[in-house]
């Protein structure tokens, strides 16, 4: 089956009531409605008027959520604002039940069109690292700058812990996982998805723990929420074989914006060894590693991020608000590279069918 097939799930305008989602302290949740796709955006007002806009992109599994913390300490610098991706957080499916990542790059690319907000600082997590380098690399209109947090680009060897995610994509997979877990209570599958993501789950607090728990016993009244993720991961996997000009990497080349990339050492989805060659195909890159950081460093070190997110204001040229130092995580070492030609350092130990339809506005 394919990503592009129709969904086998309820219409959005009859789906079931599920929980509220969960909106933060100083947070505003608002539905966009786009052509073939309804999306739902987390805002949080920014602390004076007139800052430049931000958009941020989750990754596989996860949702708008993912982002509060940075978007907290970032709201004295942008107007922040994190999209939930069709399927995914409180976004409703898409019409076409397309999860490519071209059709996520589209849904991204509609909604700056139709909002005016561009050009944004762009900020992506694993899938939506893919999705956001296809979004800059086909639309450097909409683009400022490009914050990568390990990003899900294509690796030759992956790693043994990022296989079961990889396997989704395969037919039948996730229904016998489905029926293998059923027993399962949210807590379990939580703490799962915790030692997955995180460098130290024990990092998490009690109160944010149960706003995960929270969080998954809504998601797992939703009839679609196997569904995006099956679908998605199938299309990030179908991307991770094109080559030419449609090859991620070779997008990632074609990248305009000034770029940050962010790899933790512990993570156990995107390889950290990645790092290095990421900081080569970005032609215009600042490579942040954190050795104790996980697959979610914006979640893990959001002080840490936003003030590296600030360096690459400063070094861009772009406004920067004054802010109060902190201090770079323990073992954390940054590096500049200018060219795609240049090498970053690293501490040491240290994933698309570009076609006419990616670049549609949300008018058409």
């Amino acid at each position: 089956m394919s990503s592009t097939e129709l969904p086998s799930v309820p219409a959005a305008n009859v789906l079931p009531k599920v929980a509220a989602v969960r909106v933060g302290e100083g947070e505003r949740l608002r539905s966009v409605g786009l052509p073939g796709i309804t999306l739902t955006v987390r805002s949080r007002p920014p602390a004076r008027k007139g800052l430049p806009p931000a958009l941020y992109v989750h990754g596989l599994g996860g949702s708008s959520q993912n982002w509060s913390a940075l978007m907290e300490q970032l709201e004295g610098d942008v107007d922040c604002e994190a999209v939930d991706l069709p399927g995914f957080g409180d976004s409703p499916p898409p019409d076409d039940g397309d999860y490519s990542i071209t059709a996520h790059a589209r849904a991204v690319i509609r909604y700056l069109d139709a909002s005016g907000r561009g050009p944004v600082h762009l900020f992506g997590n694993s899938l939506g690292g893919a999705v956001t380098t296809r979004v800059a690399a086909v639309r450097p209109d909409l683009v400022r700058t490009l914050t990568l947090v390990s990003p899900a680009l294509p690796e030759i060897r992956v790693q043994r812990s990022a296989v079961p995610t990889a396997l989704l994509a395969m037919p039948g997979v996730t229904t016998l996982f489905s029926r293998l877990t059923r027993e399962w209570t949210a807590e379990q599958r939580v703490r799962g998805v915790l030692h997955l993501c995180y460098g130290d789950p024990g990092m998490v607090t009690p109160e944010g723990f149960r706003n995960a728990v929270q969080e998954m016993e809504r998601r797992l009244q939703l009839p679609y929420f196997w569904d995006a993720m099956t679908r998605s991961a199938r299309g990030l996997v179908n991307a991770y074989t094109l080559g030419g000009q449609h090859a991620l990497w070779r997008q990632a080349e074609r990248v305009l914006a000034p770029t940050l990339l962010i790899y933790g050492g512990r993570d156990q989805l995107v390889g950290y060894r990645m790092c290095s060659k990421a900081a080569r195909s970005f032609r215009d890159s600042r490579l942040l590693s954190l050795p104790e950081a996980g697959h979610v460093a914006m979640m893990e070190y959001p002080e840490v991020v936003a003030r590296a997110f600030r360096e690459l204001l400063a070094e861009a040229g772009e406004p920067v608000a004054a802010a109060a130092g902190c201090p770079v995580a323990e073992g954390a070492t940054a590096a500049k590279s200018a060219t795609a030609g240049e090498d970053a350092t690293v501490a040491e130990g240290a994933s698309a069918v570009e076609d006419d339809a990616v670049t549609e506005t949300a008018g058409s």
